[in-house]
This record gives structure tokens, sequence and C-alpha cells, in this order.
């Protein structure tokens, strides 16, 4: 059996502490910072605030101040902080790890696997994942080493700590590694499949809570228009569920990643199950209902909103890759529309004849 450090007691993070513990590992769950109120409670109560839920017997909750010695001996690391943790994440478990690397002869350094979803624009426009935006940041003495890899696909959970079926997909650019993390947390519920695109399916799981957001705009019309007979605006929705995959299909290849991943689990797989509920579509139905998007964030004030970001970055990013002949903004008028809505406070006004131009 193996011993798996979580760092980062949020929902997902946490989550995972189900296949971990139903395979007979150790597992150490430890909170950065901002869990204190979390691990407190665990450590009380057994049960985890935001899931509800009992974490499994054997798990072991520690507080940030603890982290050295939940890193101590891991086997493996789950990375579950939010991607505004991603700095952090980088310059206090990075040293850890480095220290206990050189302190114990002949061990290898961890595979680290993240549940962390985003991108990162460079200033020339570029995006890239964020295993690869947390490799500089890594001590030099193990960057070039490290296995930084990521977990995509549809998976919310509560229903992952319900042990519901669920299929994701494990990548990363070293299989052996990738199937060593799959015989390590596959269960008979928790299926993982191994995608060595890790710029596909990290585009997609990023993307992903962009366009929930988006699809929940036609949801908050709905529900603000109030019940019509039969017609419900599911066909509204349904269109921009498929202009989402179109533009996500189309950004996979400007950023180097496989355009097969927007109509498997990572794109279309991953935005499906993220309609159904969450921050991300919370906000949309606001702004759908009629919300500025000012009034929204009041709203959700407190409520960490990582489509909100996501969406600034690729709209940052697009205009430059465009003037570099690299994309053309003609293909995205749904992110674009996003970002009016989010930076320039233009109220909801769904570009619909603007949709699957270049079909």
């Amino acid at each position: 059996m193996a011993v798996i450090t979580i760092v980062g007691a949020g929902m997902m993070g946490t989550a995972m502490c189900w296949p971990a513990a139903d395979n007979g590992h150790t597992v150490r769950l430890v909170g950065t910072p901002l869990d204190a109120k979390i691990i407190a409670a665990i450590k009380a109560t057994r049960i985890h605030p935001r899931l509800e839920r009992a974490i499994p017997d054997g798990v072991c909750a520690y507080p940030a101040a603890e982290l050295a010695a939940a890193l101590d001996g891991a086997d493996l690391v789950i990375s579950g902080v939010s991607s505004f943790g991603v700095d952090w994440f980088g310059q206090t478990v990075g040293p850890l790890l480095a220290s206990a690397n050189s302190q114990s002869a002949g061990r290898a350094l961890p595979p680290v696997i993240s549940v962390t979803k985003g991108l990162v624009d460079l200033p020339d426009g570029e995006l890239i994942t964020l295993p690869d935006a947390l490799r500089p940041m890594l001590p030099a003495a193990i960057r070039a080493q490290a296995s930084l890899n990521a977990i995509g696909g549809p998976c919310i959970a509560h229903e992952l700590a319900a042990r519901r079926h669920t299929a994701v997909v494990f990548t990363g650019r070293e299989r052996p590694v990738l199937e060593r993390i799959r015989s390590l947390l596959g269960t008979p519920y928790y299926h993982p499949w191994l995608s060595t695109d890790l710029t596909g399916v990290e585009v997609c799981a990023a993307m992903k809570n962009a366009y929930a957001l988006g699809v929940g705009l036609a949801v908050g019309q709905m529900e603000a228009a109030g019940p019509d007979g039969l017609a419900h605006l599911y066909n509204p929705q349904a269109a921009l569920f498929g202009q989402a995959c179109y533009e996500m299909r189309r950004l996979l290849p400007i950023t180097g990643g496989g355009e097969d991943n927007a109509a498997w689990l990572p794109g279309a797989g991953d935005l499906y199950v993220t309609v159904f509920g969450g921050r991300t579509v919370a906000l949309g139905k606001l702004l759908g209902g009629g919300m500025s998007f000012a009034q929204a964030r009041a709203k959700l004030s407190g409520v960490t909103l990582e489509s909100v970001e996501i969406i600034k970055r690729v709209t940052r990013a697009l205009p430059k890759l465009a003037a570099r002949r690299r994309a053309d903004l003609a293909d995205f008028p749904l992110l674009l529309h996003l970002q009016e809505i989010i930076q320039e406070g233009r109220p909801v006004d769904i570009p619909w004849d603007a949709f699957f131009a270049n079909i």
C-alpha cells in the first residue's frame, strides 16, 4: 500500500480521499492556510462541512502548519488547490518535496496529480497549462525530474464521495507514471482513462468552466421568463452547449491540443456535468436573469469564480493570437460575449447569428 497526500481540503481535493482510502492506502488530507476551518471541523467531527459527509475511516487530517509531516514519505501527491493557489503550491510544497527528496537517499520524487483547472496566458498570447506554469516555480533541484500530471473529465465532488460511477482522464507526458497513478486510485466506481495529451485535456478542463457559464445564461433566462406550457428554453441551452463544444474544438489546435478532446470526457463530458449546477452556472443564471456582472458578483461575494478568471485570460490572449494569424476571432463569439458581460458590463445579448461561423 502507498502513502497518498492530498494538499487542499476543498470539495474536490477531499473527494479524492474516497478512491484513495478504498484502495487501502494511507491517506493524509492537509489543508491550505485557507482551509483552517475545514480541517478543524474534520478533526472535531470527521465531517467535511461542505461535502456534508464523514470522510473515510483512516484518513488523517493535517493543518497547513503540518504540511511537511503530511508530505514525508508520500508516494503520490494530489493537488487540490484552486487555480489561485498554484503559486502557493509551487512556493510552499515544492521546497518541501525537494527537501524530502534530498534527505532520502534513493527515494524517487513522488508524482503530483492535480484536480486544479485553469490556463495561464503569456505576454505574447500563448496559453499554457497549469502544470506547465507550475514547473518553473519549483526549486531548481527538482524542476526537471518532477512529474506533473492532472485530472480532467466529468466529476462532481459530491458524487465521487458517494461512490457514484465516475469516468475521468489522468493526463501527463509519461504514460508509465499515469499507469502507476491509475493503479493507486482506480476503483470499481472511479474509472480513469489515460492521455498523454496534457495540453488538450487541460484546455478543455479549463474552458468547460467558461462555457458552462455561457449555457447558464439560457437557464437564467428561462427561470426569469417563468413556465410557458411545455416550452422550457431547452433549445437555447442545447445550442449554447453546441457552440461551446465548437469553440473548444477551435481553440485546441491553437494551443497544441488534440481536437478529439472536445467530443470526449475532457470537453463535452465535463461541460455536460458542469451545467447542472455549482457556482459557475449560478453566476450564469444571475446574468441571464437580468443582473449586471457587478450585481451578480456582489451576490456571490466570497465565492471563488475560476470561470471568470479563465474568460479574462483567454480573451486577453485571443486578440494577440489573432494578430499573429494563429486564431480567428470569428470562431469565438460566445466566449467574446462573455468577456463583454464580465469586463465591460454589457447586458446579455447572445450573438446567435455569429455562431458556427466557419462551418
